[in-house]
């Protein structure tokens, strides 16, 4: 006798289990049902349709959370080139966007942001998104940046920025360093020139077009994102990326 949970199928007249249905799809079945029934009980009907839109829910954040456990690992260490009030460091937030979002889209995510506006204060919301349909955020409120000689557009706009950051960091685990202290092989300041913008989006377009992977091309090339490869380096990042592309 076949389980509450199996039918039986029949194949050349022979009887045997079919496949164990999924808990969405039992739901499903039920409703189906249900609704051809003149008689059905609306009130069961809504509770049907409430107990599949929690099982979904509760199976696209199951999905949310192996495929960001399996993302933490590919996540980079941002290197911080801001320079801030008494030279305090921090990460730009095009390095930070540059760097994660080849890892987001290989893992099924995506982030977005809401920002609001008070006279004195900005408020921005990061949203990241997974290809089942869950999504997490976090809020951060931020006054106005009046530092230096900014503009009320540029005030607005670097506190926006401030926003994405650390909003973005909060929420995917980012950790960020000083590329120019640390013992990294002659990336820091002794390595010249870096990559010029136009060469940052050649490679991230070559790399695209070839298939890379680019979190493990990075690690190949000894850097945490595009824009901090060496000048010195570019030529032979292209040789790498056109030897897979030969491949």
């Amino acid at each position: 006798m076949p389980s509450s949970n199996q039918a039986l199928a029949h194949v050349d007249g022979v009887s045997t289990p079919a496949p164990m249905q999924s808990e969405s799809g039992m739901i499903v079945s039920v409703i189906e049902r249900a609704a051809r029934d003149p008689n059905v009980d609306i009130d069961k009907m809504e509770r049907l349709l409430g107990m599949q839109e929690r099982v979904l829910a509760r199976a696209a954040k199951e999905a949310f959370s192996a495929d960001f456990a399996k993302m933490q690992q590919d996540l980079p260490t941002i290197i911080e080139r801001g320079r801030g009030d008494k030279g305090m460091k921090y990460a730009l937030w095009e390095d930070v966007n540059d760097a994660i979002k080849p890892v987001l889209a290989q893992h099924g995510f995506g982030i977005s942001f809401k920002t609001g506006r008070t006279s004195e204060r900005v408020t921005v919301t990061a949203i990241l998104m997974h290809q089942s349909g869950h999504s997490e955020e976090t809020t951060l409120e931020l006054p106005v940046d009046t530092s230096g000689s900014k503009n009320a557009v540029q005030a607005v706009g670097s506190s926006t920025s401030y926003g994405k950051r650390y909003t973005a960091q909060a929420l995917l685990n980012l950790t960020s360093r000083d590329g120019f202290e640390r013992d990294d092989d002659g990336r820091g300041a002794g390595a010249g020139p870096r990559i010029t913008a136009a060469q940052t989006d050649e490679l991230r377009e070559l790399a695209e077009s070839v298939g890379a992977n680019l979190p493990r091309f990075l690690r190949f090339m000894g850097v945490d994102s595009l824009p901090e490869l060496p000048a010195a380096k570019f030529e032979r990042a292209v040789a790498e990326l056109r030897r897979k592309e030969a491949r």
